[in-house]
């Protein structure tokens, strides 16, 4: 059984003998009876050397203790730990120096007394400032705990939900992902060049913009599903990412739909179109370089053939109305030659006014040698003993003259009036010939409208020119391992830090 030592009353002890210029020591601290309980508690488990080391150090920093277990209380009341490596150094080099020869033991220092583990504490109580900072003491210990336990929940919290992922997405790019392999190519439409034309249309005639709509057009045909399920039957799209090498994330299933073919079919198509420049960029990616080359070239073609039907209809309708009425106006003049060459032919004349004027003609010479006639058989008359034959020459003479004047006079009524008179012939030879000369202008206008709209049709044509052709690459161009690995951190980091943050927003709306 172990003994323990009598104990005295505690008696004042003498201060310790402060060297010179020094300042005097504090004085020793008294703790209440529940701190020195605690304190008491805490200091359980420590070995002699420890308490009669902790007795050395509260003596270096002048504070009278009692006790070991009071050195220790009040160096932890100072925030001062006694165990500190540095201390303890100190404490070394303290007693080396004390045992030399020429150093003169301190009367006033007292050895270390050895007390039981379950001695209980002097009930001294404590200044104010001391219990204070021993509570703030406490309280930093206290958050230095929590601090490091929340760090080290948070550091779970961020390797579960962020760095987990990112390890499984990283060994997906890495391991696991089949290369893919882009092929890019450029090209433009253009538009024809013309010398005509004017105003704002002619103005951007020879710019990119005047082609913008047809490019955005094509842009949007090539990224439909008519153009993917074109491209499947021709060059078979679905055929090739069902295929059983592909992975499990970039492959299609077995009969798949068309809805699951167009949404990979928009992933593996990329085209952009450049406003400023005029040049639309696409890149095809599939599991090999020869078929995304060839994907490249079907859509290429498919292009060109969207942006030749793009104007077609308009071009054809143009030119398709100004060729019907080019038609027309040639049979329209063909019918008034032909009225014109029938009415010629049914007449007894073909020219009815040459044949009135010769008439007319006739009538007046008829005429003109009536009147000569009549003079001379006037002169004749007017002799005492005119000469009978010569005055029955002249009265015959104005007889005949007078009855092919009545005939001429006769053919000359019957051409200008009734309705098969030659003056109504010629009337209608008159407006056959007018007809036929309205015919020939319309048959001119009909040629130049012809010829505009064959000139508008060119125009308006478009035409696709490949700057850039697809060639097959070497090396696969997807995944980007490096960079998609760091995309998916980045990615559950942002999720991760949007739901902590939405979590403690609602705790903290929910606790208030």
């Amino acid at each position: 059984m172990t003994t323990k030592p009598i104990e005295t009353a505690p008696e004042p002890a003498a201060p310790r003998a402060a060297p010179p210029g020094a300042a005097s020591p504090p004085r020793p601290a008294t703790a209440a009876p529940g701190a020195a309980a605690d304190d008491a508690t805490a200091t359980e488990g420590l070995t002699g050397r420890q308490l009669r080391m902790a007795r050395r150090v509260a003596s270096r920093h002048g504070i009278e203790a009692r006790s070991d277990i009071e050195a220790v209380q009040a160096l932890k009341a100072r925030g001062i730990d006694p165990f500190q490596r540095a201390n303890m150094l100190e404490l070394v080099v303290r007693d080396s120096a004390e045992k030399r020869p020429e150093a003169k033991p301190d009367p006033a220092v007292r050895l270390p007394q050895t007390r039981p583990s379950d001695h209980v504490p002097s009930t001294k109580t404590a200044s104010p400032s001391e219990r204070r900072a021993a509570e703030i003491v406490r309280i930093q210990n206290d958050l230095a705990r929590r601090r490091r336990r929340r760090l080290g929940l948070l550091m779970v919290r961020l390797a579960f939900f962020v760095l987990l992922p990112t390890l499984f997405a990283g060994i997906y790019f890495y391991r696991i992902a089949t290369p893919m392999y882009a092929t890019k190519s450029e090209f433009l439409i253009l538009k024809a060049e013309t010398g005509g034309g004017g105003g704002m249309g002619s103005l951007l005639s020879g710019t990119q913009f005047a082609t913008n709509q047809d490019a955005i057009a094509v842009q949007s045909y090539l990224t439909s599903k008519d153009a993917m399920l074109r491209l499947d039957r021709d060059v078979g799209f679905k055929s090739h990412f069902t295929q059983g090498w592909i992975d499990p994330i970039q492959r299609l299933q077995r009969n798949p739909s068309n809805e699951e073919a167009y949404a990979l079919y928009k992933r593996n198509i990329e085209i952009g179109f450049d406003p400023t420049e005029g040049v639309i960029r696409m890149e095809i990616v599939a599991a090999d370089p020869a078929v995304a080359a060839e994907f490249s070239n079907a859509l290429l073609d498919y292009a060109e053939e969207r942006v030749d039907n793009l104007s077609l209809r308009k071009r054809s309708n143009a030119v398709r109305d100004a060729e019907a009425g080019l038609v027309d106006a040639q049979a329209a003049r063909r019918d008034a030659q032909e009225k014109l060459v029938r009415m010629q032919q049914d007449g007894t004349v073909i020219d009815p006014e040459g044949r009135i004027a010769a008439l007319r003609s006739q009538i007046n010479n008829i005429e003109i040698q009536l009147q000569e006639k009549e003079l001379q058989l006037q002169a004749l008359l007017d002799n005492r003993r005119p000469n009978e034959s010569r005055v029955q020459g002249a009265e015959g003479d104005i007889r005949r003259l007078e009855a092919l004047l009545d005939d001429l006079n006769a053919e000359m009524t019957t051409a200008t009036t009734g309705g098969d008179s030659l003056a109504e012939k010629a009337v209608q030879i008159k407006l056959a010939e007018a007809d036929l000369s309205t015919r020939d202008l319309m048959l001119q206008s009909a040629l130049e409208r012809l010829d505009q709209a064959r000139r508008d049709a060119d125009s308006q044509a478009r035409y696709l020119t490949t700057s850039v052709e697809p060639v097959p690459s070497q090396d696969p161009s997807y995944p980007r391992k490096f960079e998609n690995t760091v995309l998916a951190f980045l990615f559950f980091g942002g999720v991760y830090l949007m739901i902590s943050l939405t979590a403690s927003i609602l705790r903290e709306q929910v606790t208030s």
